[in-house]
């Protein structure tokens, strides 16, 4: 499953980037995000809750940043297991390009499906998937343009 995207944060590029390199303000954007938490400079175990139907699974995994040309881009590589509900991985390819006071996100990102997730079809998958970017973007966009204030202790030392 592929899902591309751009989107126009109403924020200074250096502060995007310090949103997305910033835990706190991640774990309130994610949907569903029980726990996130730097390990090291480069990675990030999380738990987010999954929820198919009547099945309902937490995924525990890791988010490796790697290619970081601060503040421009990085790749972010994840793999995650959600018990009965299977397994996920994928990799992101994010970039941030200067728009006057704005902030143009791009990704493209790639994922991959198994167990029961697979099952489910793409199609489905796909549209859940596009339904919790929107929500994640928006929140982050909100986060960083100062519109909704979080209590967050920053990025790794």
């Amino acid at each position: 499953m592929d899902v591309t995207g751009e989107e126009r944060i109403a924020a200074s590029r250096d502060k995007v980037w310090a949103g997305l390199n910033n835990a706190e303000i991640l774990k309130h954007c994610i949907p569903h995000c029980k726990s996130l938490d730097w390990q090291s400079d480069r990675e990030l175990v999380a738990v987010i809750r999954i929820k198919l139907g009547p099945i309902a699974s937490n995924f525990s995994g890791t988010i490796t940043l790697s290619n970081v040309n601060a503040p421009a881009s990085y790749r972010l590589s994840a793999a995650g297991k959600g018990g009965i509900l299977g397994f996920a991985q994928g990799a992101a390819d994010v970039e941030l390009i200067e728009y006057g006071d704005e902030t143009i996100l791009r990704y493209v990102a790639a994922a991959e499906l198994g167990g029961r997730l697979a099952q489910l079809g793409s199609k489905l998958i796909g549209a859940a998937t596009q339904r919790l970017a929107a929500r994640f973007f928006s929140d982050f966009n909100d986060a960083v343009s100062g519109r909704k204030t979080l209590h967050h202790a920053g990025a790794p030392k």
